[in-house]
């Protein structure tokens, strides 16, 4: 095992905040595995890079010797986590969280030890802990705490409602800290208020409070908006290696060391010299090349990226990309534009109705995919490499209309 101040050099790559940080330094010089956890909400059926960001972080405390338990939120997630939410969030039911939750127990593998990891469920402590102990755990938090929360905050003061139940998700998800007795949370930073929460109650319960360490949102293929699906703008762990490798290849040249920062496994010295070798004239394309092949190997195994960074080269072959696409930012409405008309606005076609033709004709690409279907809608919060006939490019990223 590392020193404690080589474990901490390790432990800030990517990391936004830790809380605090001299108290993950006393934890480490004990000399004994901590207890890391990070909870994930299984509100839907697949994982995409963006969550991996905590999973990473959690295979990197593994790696250094410490105890990891990937907590799976089935009780919180019929709550609903209202983090970042302007409306009370739906409920789901019992068997859409099992049924999410038995993806999740697969997936996670592709990153975590599964000889080294534990999959615990919070509702093993919540429904021992009942209606009397939940009542006994309200009463640790007030209102007024609760409306410090940004989200919170802003829902009262516009007049919209507030559910009670939603203020038992960060009282849960705190009392989650208390039934592990965990020395280290790993969250987003949406995350911060409720992680916060639960160093809180540790100390009401007589615990060390946990260290909190967020880490960044990673931003989705649009570089603006969280990767997210209900924006489109997500790259699924398990989408098919193609797929995958396209969608990666979309990432801006700016947002690419992000990503390498973030999601890839390559010492940051490594990624320091790749950014130089770019700064000295490097094509980044042939960068970004290797970053897809890392991630999709990931996912389907050993071989896979390069197979899939085959497949793309050759289907760019016809007409090779230009190193100089036009970046085009376009604003549609949130319901989505047909392709024909965003095709008019980045000036690649002189009107729809030309849009329509090429579309039928099979001039069109997206992606490097053929695209056959007229009235294809696209959707805001994603980014597209836009392609009509052999020489015509455009780089398009979809911005919902304000």
């Amino acid at each position: 095992m590392l020193n404690p101040a080589e474990q901490l050099v390790e432990l800030k790559r990517g990391a936004h905040e830790i809380l605090l940080e001299a108290d993950l330094t006393r934890k480490l010089a004990r000399g004994k595995p901590l207890h890391i956890k990070a909870g994930f909400d299984p509100t839907a059926p697949d994982l995409h890079l963006g969550h991996t960001v905590l999973i990473n972080k959690m295979r990197q405390f593994q790696a250094l010797g410490h105890d990891v338990t990937f907590l799976i939120g089935d009780f919180t997630g019929m709550i609903g986590d209202p983090t970042g939410k302007n409306t009370t969030r739906p409920r789901l039911t019992r068997d859409e969280i099992e049924a999410n939750a038995r993806t999740y127990q697969t997936q996670i593998y592709k990153i975590l030890d599964p000889e080294r990891t534990k999959i615990d469920f919070n509702s093993r402590w919540m429904t021992e802990l009942g209606a009397a102990g939940l009542i006994a755990l309200a009463s640790q938090y007030t209102v007024a705490r609760m409306l410090e929360r940004d989200d919170f905050s802003k829902r009262y003061k516009g007049g919209q409602p507030i559910a009670v139940h939603e203020f038992l998700y960060p009282l849960v998800q705190g009392y989650d800290s208390v039934a592990m007795k965990a020395d280290v949370e790993l969250g987003g930073t949406d995350q911060k208020f409720n992680l916060l929460v639960g160093r809180s109650l540790q100390e009401s319960y007589g615990q060390e409070p946990q260290v909190v360490l967020t880490m960044p949102l990673l931003e989705g293929l649009d570089g603006v908006h969280k990767m997210s699906k209900s924006l489109g703008n997500y790259i699924g762990i398990a989408e098919p290696p193609g797929e995958m490798f396209g969608k990666l290849m979309s990432v801006s040249d700016t947002l690419m060391w992000r990503y390498f920062e973030l999601l890839s496994f390559r010492p940051m010295t490594e990624v320091v010299a790749l950014k130089a070798a770019v700064a000295a004239g490097r094509n980044p394309r042939d960068v970004k090349f290797e970053l897809g092949v890392e991630i999709v190997d990931r996912f389907h195994g050993a071989g896979v990226g390069a197979a899939a960074r085959d497949e793309f080269i050759a289907r760019f072959r016809e007409g090779a990309v230009p190193n100089d696409v036009p970046e085009l930012e376009i604003a549609i409405d949130a319901s989505g534009a047909k392709l024909a008309s965003v095709l008019k606005e980045a000036q690649l076609v002189a009107s729809t109705s030309a849009g329509y033709r090429m579309i039928e004709q099979g001039a069109v690409r997206i992606d490097g995919e053929r695209v056959s279907e007229k009235d294809l809608v696209v959707k805001p919060g994603a980014r597209h490499l836009l392609q009509v006939g052999k020489r015509a490019y455009a780089a398009v990223t979809l911005l919902e209309k304000a």
